[in-house]
């Protein structure tokens, strides 16, 4: 166990690695002048030069590539182009929103998902059944950012019912601003008695995490059925109903649990795909969290806060992958032994 615990960690650095080289080559080869960008309006020449030494502009194309490399792995993005504020400073402010959102969202996509899957297999070929495989296929295929926009002008275009877009009224932030406890505007505004803060919070999520869990329920859906469906097949499924135990017992406590390593893999996959459907969503509803921070940046030019967002991202998907192998061996105890 502890040799496979290794492995993965050797493989995750030289992931990152690899994310961090595309991201590098990607920033070199956009016709885009950071320098430029920086100094803002027209420059001169001479500021220019200036601006592109003090970026490092000016060296070679290696030297660019291992001063970038040992900078990324120290933990310097550098400064946003857009605001000057460090990038790492930038994803602090930011990361408590995307993380409430991708939670709630993994959240709701559980509980409905797994029994949905779980009586789907049970009612075979029945109408729930076909109607639940008919809505997965729906939620596969549908765009993240139709789904995003006909909710918008269904709950707040037609029915006037939800906010737009954003994370608080502004009026609330103004008057009732939520004090900083987790970063987690539900949680905090609860820790510390903002009930009006709550409330618009609660109003503001409720769209985004709503798009999140159309999209990605239908996975859950789909791999709780089709694994339930093969399990209850086995011997001693078919034994426990011999028996006459209650078929609630069967199906969500022995059934159920011998899905639960296939389960583990969807729901760290699904909380990676959050993460990188959260980019398109949070643009949409402009949710000022890492996906807007990321698209915002490609959309100004501004490469160190794109780079520092997309390898953030991509660290928090291995980290979430490597803790799922990790339960495997707490689920499956015959793992241990390999």
């Amino acid at each position: 166990m502890l040799k496979y615990v290794a492995l993965r960690l050797v493989l995750l650095i030289f992931i990152v690695f690899g994310v961090a080289s595309i991201t590098f080559v990607l920033s070199r080869v956009l016709p885009s002048s950071p320098a430029e960008l920086m100094l803002g309006g027209r420059p001169t020449v001479e500021q220019v030069a200036a601006a592109r030494q003090e970026l490092g502009l000016d060296l070679p194309l290696v030297s660019q590539y291992f001063a970038y490399i040992r900078e990324i792995f120290s933990g310097d993005f550098g400064d946003s182009l857009r605001t000057g504020e460090p990038v790492l400073a930038e994803i602090g402010k930011r990361i408590g929103a995307t993380f409430e959102l991708t939670t709630l969202s993994i959240i709701f996509v559980l509980l409905i998902g797994i029994p949905l899957g779980v009586l789907s297999a049970v009612r075979q070929n029945t109408a729930l059944d076909n109607s639940t495989r008919a809505i997965a296929v729906v939620g596969v295929a549908i765009p993240s950012f139709i789904l995003a926009m006909v909710l918008q002008l269904v709950f707040n275009g037609m029915l006037g019912w939800l906010p737009l877009q954003g994370r608080l009224d502004r009026l609330i932030s103004l008057d009732n601003p939520i004090e900083t406890v987790t970063g987690l505007f539900l949680v905090d505004s609860l820790l510390t008695g903002n009930w009006s803060a709550f409330q618009s919070a609660l109003a503001h999520i409720t769209l985004p995490v709503l798009t999140l869990t159309i999209l990605l329920l239908a996975m859950v859906v789909r791999i709780t059925r089709n694994s339930m469906v093969e399990v209850l097949k086995d011997d001693y499924i078919r034994t426990a109903f011999a028996y006459g135990l209650p078929k609630k017992s069967i199906y969500y406590r022995h059934a159920l649990k011998a899905t639960l390593i296939p389960m583990l893999t969807i729901v760290g996959l699904t909380y990676g795909n959050l993460l990188g459907g959260a980019v398109v969503v949070e643009y949409i509803f402009d949710w000022p969290g890492l996906g807007g921070l990321l698209v915002f940046s490609i959309i100004e030019n501004d490469y160190p806060a794109s780079i520092g967002a997309t390898l953030f991202l991509a660290a928090i998907y291995l980290l979430i992958n490597l803790i799922v192998d990790l339960l495997y061996f707490v689920v499956d105890p015959r793992l241990r032994s390999v």
